[in-house]
């Protein structure tokens, strides 16, 4: 019999296993607990990478994790976590418990499907891009090389991340054609572009060290979590920053115990997303987290995992080694030292070109960038440092806010303040922005400030 004349049987969509079925998650959100934090708590059945996913939903909705117990034993798996928003508050509105308690408990197939998942850039739909994955070594002005190359071969960046870490480079840009809207479809016209970003990519050093990917965008990958595996497979993060100061460097010790586990112990400052940067380097490497403590109560933090690999062994002293130099890589590519630029205005096709081209010409590098479109509006995070390593010159930056506009160039974190800019560096900037002015002159230049 043919598998053409097989007749399967029918299984409803909504048909889900036993276990799904009859221990489906259960979801409790308690905010008159404590006064200074909502608690999220979640019971379901353990699969492994259920505590990424949780805690995946909470980061992306820019919740601060503050302190956490995870228990997972046997077939059960039980979160609780205390979470504050951006202003360090009780989590009060209704849309996000809301999604909060539909994307984390029990959903049949087909209200998955089509659930509204929550993007970090509303309103774009992935799958109808593009999209490119680049590793290779990093150099200023690489950004601006990379984006020159997209908009010469009529391409409109829609949405991109960028991560640096111990020099190297990892980004993901999500872009469609200039003409028609549209994913590109020839494969001859992505060859070439793949090709000439290589070669950028690359610069003067062998081939091998540069890697891209084109493909066609789908809805299942996240960004953050693939730029962690990108820089992963690069292998960067073998050798340890050598641009830190030792007290800077997470305290990361791995020892076993008398069940059978492998405690990881972390101490270092705490930040947003440092918990699932952690989850997400431990679950890729195939660990699984049998218990969790998580206590932040400050600017530091204290972090407990109690692990095993996927086969059930526990680490011998290799695989501490090297798990170490993994976390610590996880842990230090968000941690930026640069100042946070926040472009926003009507997007237009060739925008992210120009601006970096800018910053290049004015002795800027970008060491990270967060590149989205909300309805025509071009919300772009730059983490920008000085080429020659020394500190960000705010001259530069207040001469290019006052040429762009105040409203739609914004500074956070301002660095102390610098010895006067010679004159000649001043002139250069003048040019370089009134370039750019005059490139935008057909755009509505309405003030939009950053939320």
């Amino acid at each position: 019999m043919t598998m053409e004349n097989t007749r399967w049987p029918y299984f409803d969509p909504d048909y889900e296993t036993t276990c799904s079925s009859f221990n489906p998650p259960r979801v409790t959100i308690e905010n008159d607990t404590y006064d200074n934090a909502t608690v999220v708590k979640v019971y379901s059945a353990d699969r492994h990478g259920i505590l990424l996913n949780v805690v995946q939903v909470l980061t992306d909705l820019d919740l601060s994790i503050f302190k956490s117990d995870i228990f997972s034993d046997g077939d059960w798996f039980m979160d609780v976590f205390h979470v504050v928003d951006r202003c360090g508050k009780k989590v009060t509105d209704e849309d996000t418990l809301q999604y909060i308690q539909k994307s984390l408990g029990y959903r049949t197939k087909r209200e998955q499907s089509s659930a509204d998942l929550l993007r970090r850039s509303a309103g774009l739909t992935f799958s109808d891009h593009t999209v490119v994955e680049l590793t290779g070594p990093d150099r200023p002005g690489l950004l601006s090389e990379i984006s020159a190359v997209l908009t010469r071969f009529g391409c409109n960046v829609n949405a991109a991340e960028v991560w640096t870490h111990n020099l190297r480079v990892a980004c993901v840009i999500y872009f469609t054609d200039t003409k028609t809207g549209l994913p590109i479809q020839s494969q001859s016209r992505l060859g070439h572009i793949k090709e000439q970003l290589i070669r950028v990519v690359k610069g003067d050093r062998d081939e091998q060290a540069a890697r891209c990917k084109i493909e066609y965008a789908t809805e299942s990958t996240h960004i953050e979590r693939r730029l962690h595996q990108l820089m992963y497979d690069d292998r960067g993060h073998e050798e340890l920053d050598s641009s830190r100061n030792l007290q800077d460097r997470p305290n990361i010790q791995i020892k076993g115990n008398d069940r059978g586990y492998s405690m990881v112990s972390i101490q270092c400052k705490d930040r947003p997303k440092l918990l699932f940067d952690i989850v997400c380097t431990l679950t890729d490497m195939q660990y699984v987290i049998h218990h969790a403590l998580i206590n932040s109560p400050g600017p530091d933090t204290t972090q407990d995992y109690f692990i095993r690999h996927e086969n059930g062994c526990t680490l011998d002293t290799d695989a501490e080694d090297h798990l170490k130099v993994c976390l610590e890589a996880a842990i230090n590519r968000r941690t930026t030292e640069g100042l946070r630029l926040e472009l926003c205005m009507n997007d237009r096709v060739g925008l992210l070109s120009d601006v970096t081209r800018v910053f290049r010409e004015n002795g800027l590098s970008v060491a990270r960038a967060d590149v989205t479109t909300r309805d025509d509006k071009a919300v772009n995070v730059f983490y920008v440092i000085d080429a020659s390593g020394s500190p960000v010159d705010m001259k530069v930056v207040e001469a290019m806010r006052k040429s762009i506009g105040h409203a739609t160039l914004q500074v956070k974190g301002l660095p102390r303040q610098e010895p006067e800019l010679p004159t000649s560096k001043l002139f250069s900037l003048f040019r370089s922005s009134e370039r750019l002015i005059y490139g935008l002159t057909s755009m509505n230049w309405r003030s939009a400030a950053i939320a």
